[in-house]
């Protein structure tokens, strides 16, 4: 079974924390700071390749993860990078972001894109030496990665579409105008997958898709149709088959418009796409009374109709000629629009969030994430971290924040489980 839908799990490498180290080399009196920055976290690649047709590669393993990025080392070495994880997928693969349903990229051609970031690396306790504190006892750690869900849709890459209902020829028709090797059976759903093929005709060549037949109610998730719909939203021309023979005791009319209530049901652009009717199976005894019924239905609207024969071939390049033809009148669709990719730490401090609360024994308390991020990067041992601490507080606006709340200089405020002394 085909798989062009699916949910996966991703998410980018950590990065690296950096390290806490000193000189400690014979001879060398006075050693200082050498802790290296952290390495970079990998990132989550995807590439689009002709070489993949669906996502059947992604339906049982669901969850994706980026190497993370190694500690910082002494001797100011720098940890290796992450990394990068990349994922391989059809051409025609839309990246949707699970949460929000945005789409994070359309990878409608051949080509490689970081959907998320890995974290940057901490900085080793070298960054942090300076003339007056030449021995920092801390460093900072590697920013964490946020996972995401995302959805990916593959929607065919194609100039033209072959709908009807199952078993009136799309997929022999396929077989006879290009080289693509369908399977083809005497039985309905054979086609388990839309196939593609390359078709030369007077005009120029054009891709050609065969798309699973539709029923009745395939727009509401009846049959296989409604799974395939998608497939042809890129398309720029529907060729719409019709078993004229009426060999399978349907009206050749009715058809025509069951198929054209579903393509309006799913999708009213898709409905108003450039349409071509194709009388099929017209080497069969009583093939030409369906044409005539569908030309006195079709024709005073405008619509013309193709017979064709894929037994005898008759009428086929006719056919292939007129599409190649019409191609040329219709627009390449524009990619679908793009709302912004996953960047884990874009917004990295948008995500830490504090409260001040004045807790049951009257100490004003300061809580949250950002409190809990400040008090990993800092050693309350260290007078000098402690000193990088003040200076954290006021930069992320918790200084002002406690004076808003009434904090006078001398007042206990707790942090973290820890009491310290406002001073102001």
């Amino acid at each position: 079974m085909i798989t062009d839908r699916t949910k996966i799990y991703i998410k980018a490498g950590n990065g690296g924390n950096g390290a806490v180290s000193f000189r400690r080399e014979k001879y060398v009196p006075n050693g200082g700071p050498d802790g290296g920055d952290g390495g970079e976290g990998g990132s989550i690649i995807f590439e689009a390749t002709p070489e993949i047709r669906t996502l059947n590669d992604y339906r049982f393993h669901r969850k994706y993860l980026a190497q993370n990025g190694e500690a910082g080392k002494a001797s100011n070495m720098t940890g290796k990078n992450g990394q990068d994880l990349i994922l391989k997928v059809p051409e025609g693969t839309v990246v949707i972001d699970a949460m929000s349903g945005r789409v994070v990229a359309d990878l409608n051609h051949a080509q490689t894109r970081t959907i998320l970031k890995g974290g940057k690396g901490g900085k080793g306790n070298a960054r942090f030496a300076t003339p007056t504190r030449q021995a920092p006892k801390f460093s900072t750690p590697g920013r964490k990665t946020i996972g995401r869900e995302v959805i990916l849709e593959l929607k065919s890459i194609a100039d033209a579409g072959l709908v009807g209902f199952p078993s009136v020829g799309k997929s022999t028709l396929l077989s006879i105008v290009s080289a693509a090797k369908p399977k083809i059976g005497d039985y309905h759903f054979t086609t388990l997958s839309p196939n593609l093929g390359v078709v030369s005709a007077l005009a120029g060549s054009f891709v050609l898709a065969d798309i699973p037949g539709l029923i009745e109610g395939a727009s509401e998730g009846a049959g296989l149709g409604h799974d395939f719909l998608r497939h042809i939203e890129r398309t720029r021309l529907i060729v719409h088959m019709v078993d004229a023979s009426g060999i399978e005791g349907r009206d050749p009319v009715d058809d025509y418009y069951t198929i054209r209530k579903e393509l309006k049901a799913y999708s009213e652009a898709l409905a108003n796409k450039k349409e071509i009717v194709v009388a099929a199976k017209m080497d069969i005894p009583g093939a030409e009374v369906g044409l005539e019924m569908l030309q006195a239905e079709l024709e005073p609207k405008g619509v013309k109709i193709y017979p064709i024969s894929a037994a005898t071939t008759k009428g086929i390049k006719e056919l292939m000629d007129a599409l190649s033809v019409a191609l040329l009148e219709i627009p390449i669709p524009k990619p679908i629009e793009e709302e912004g990719v996953l960047e884990e730490w874009e917004n990295y401090d948008s995500q830490f969030t504090f409260e001040i609360i004045r807790a049951e024994d009257g100490i004003v308390e300061v809580n949250g994430n950002l409190i809990d991020h400040i008090f990993e990067r800092i050693d309350p041992q260290d007078p000098d971290s402690m000193r990088h601490f003040a200076k954290l507080l006021e930069d992320y606006g918790i200084i002002q924040a406690l004076r808003n709340f009434g904090v006078k200089d001398g007042q206990e405020v707790r942090m973290n489980g820890e009491t310290f002394d406002f001073i102001d």
